[in-house]
């Protein structure tokens, strides 16, 4: 016997598939009769025998029936991007929990039981997956908590709240409020060849060409790069008078002592060291054999 999809009189169960009746197309069931017939579903299902056809049977279709249920749950966030597909695949995990936990005795209404696991579902698939930047859990519930009260103070005062409202408002210090909105920063990214705003004569340009700059710690590793096989090359004691002066950041009368010669003489072998190790960074690398 097959299920009228809307509307009708629920059928009379037959004695196969545990006797259960047949449904052809669940998911196309009004909500109404998914409501009906998951009762009689789930009462069956108590009494089946798990990993038999009609305990799968029985499984099966009450979650097939109850797909309203997570699609019109998914809605709500559909404001938040992603691709709606993966909500609902996210929020039938949730619905799968609740069909495996619900206890018929407990006289609960299934969807009451069953949209929290769906809920906690999506939500820990945003809290895991939404963010552009991972950052601390700690710091992805405090956003939570910032947007809801700039909404209420905004509401309140007419006009955006300040960081030191913000934090009388929810009890914090104003740096972990800080903390807060900086981190908010990480939940959603821009691509790089997103337009710019236009300017004075119209023309916009990506991101790509305005924002950053020249980095010059660059520089300094192309530097650093050149003067190692310049140091390496270099007598031992010359070495470690550079060690000395620049490493370990001594002075002229620290390094005599330490090397049991004058200042003086400290200091004519550091210039001529310097010299040689100047010349070797301006002239041109030989080239390679």
């Amino acid at each position: 016997m097959t299920v009228p999809t809307s509307g009708g009189p629920l059928p009379t169960p037959t004695t196969d598939r545990g006797g259960l009746p047949e449904i052809r197309r669940p998911t196309a069931m009004a909500p109404q009769d998914a409501r009906e017939l998951s009762r009689q579903f789930f009462d069956r299902l108590r009494e089946l025998e798990e990993g038999t056809h009609a305990y799968q049977y029985a499984r099966n279709t009450l979650i097939e029936m109850n797909m309203s249920m997570v699609r019109y749950v998914a809605r709500r966030y559909r404001s938040r991007g992603g691709d709606m597909d993966d909500i609902v695949q996210v929020g039938i995990i949730g619905l799968i929990k609740a069909i495996d936990r619900f206890d018929v005795s407990r006289e609960v209404e299934f969807s009451t039981y069953a949209v929290p696991y769906i809920l906690g579902e999506m939500k820990r698939f945003f809290r895991d997956t939404g963010w552009a930047v991972h950052v601390p859990r700690r710091l992805q519930e405090l956003r939570i908590e910032l947007a809801k009260a700039k909404e209420q103070l905004r509401a309140a005062l007419d006009r955006n709240p300040t960081v030191a409202e913000l934090a009388t408002h929810l009890g914090l210090p104003e740096e972990e409020v800080l903390e807060g909105l900086l981190a908010a920063n990480g939940y959603a990214a821009d691509s790089l060849d997103t337009p710019d705003e236009p300017d004075a004569l119209g023309a916009r340009r990506p991101l790509a060409e305005i924002v950053g700059g020249d980095d010059p710690a660059l520089e300094t590793i192309e530097d650093l790069h050149t003067l190692a096989p310049l140091l390496r090359q270099l007598a031992p004691r010359e070495r470690r008078i550079i060690e000395l002066r620049f490493g370990q950041e001594m002075t002229q009368s620290q390094i005599g002592a330490e090397l049991d010669i004058s200042q003086m003489h400290v200091s004519r072998l550091l210039n001529r060291t310097l010299s040689t190790l100047r010349t070797g960074m301006l002239s041109d690398p030989a080239p390679a054999p």
